[in-house]
């Protein structure tokens, strides 16, 4: 059994979107269980549910990028894991994040850097996409391909700005969200199993 934690922000709607899909594809990796929660909830190192991320094997961080950036709620997370970075609580567990925004590309990679950055101090182990460019040759559509913009990092998903959450980001974005947390918890359960 492996105990995977989501943690993120959504603005509106469309992260929190992304975060569903990449727990179905984790929750397909038998062994895999998978709790969400809101980063919202996580702001300050004095209350929230720390001693549960403590105990969870890995942590998917996701956040929208907001002007080439993590979102401010999103921040204020990365600061109050202070109290866990004191103590050494994650050191050695899977890491690996999620980003969502407007654009195509919007600069996510650096919203991917900041939490691939926050998992480094953490002494934690980042795993990235494994996933191959999605769009890169004229033969391919890039409404229909998986990982278009081909992140590998982390997982970039882009919701059209006119458009609410029920409707946006895209089946394809939504697939390779599935795909991204299943290779997460795959990864993670056989860290865990290495382990014992």
């Amino acid at each position: 059994m492996a105990k995977i934690a989501i943690v993120y922000h959504s603005g509106y709607g469309h992260t929190a979107k992304v975060a569903e899909h990449v727990r179905i594809g984790a929750a397909r990796a038998e062994g895999a269980e998978v709790t969400f929660y809101k980063a919202d909830a996580l702001t300050s190192p004095e209350a929230g549910p720390w001693e549960e991320l403590a105990a969870a094997d890995a942590i998917i961080f996701g956040a929208p990028t907001y002007m080439g950036s993590a979102s401010a709620v999103f921040k204020q997370f990365q600061d109050a894991t202070s109290k866990p970075w004191f103590s050494h609580a994650w050191k050695d567990k899977i890491a690996a994040g999620f980003t969502n925004s407007g654009s195509l590309y919007g600069d996510k990679s650096t919203t991917l850097l900041q939490m691939a950055t926050l998992a480094a101090q953490h002494g934690m182990i980042w795993v990235g996409t494994g996933m191959m460019p999605g769009y890169n040759a004229s033969t391919k559509d890039i409404n229909a391909v998986h990982n278009r913009v081909s992140f590998t990092i982390g997982l970039g998903t882009q919701s059209l700005t006119d458009k609410s959450a029920e409707e946006t980001p895209d089946r394809f974005d939504l697939e390779t969200a599935e795909q991204f947390g299943q290779r997460v918890a795959e990864t993670t359960l056989r860290w865990v199993r290495g382990k014992a």
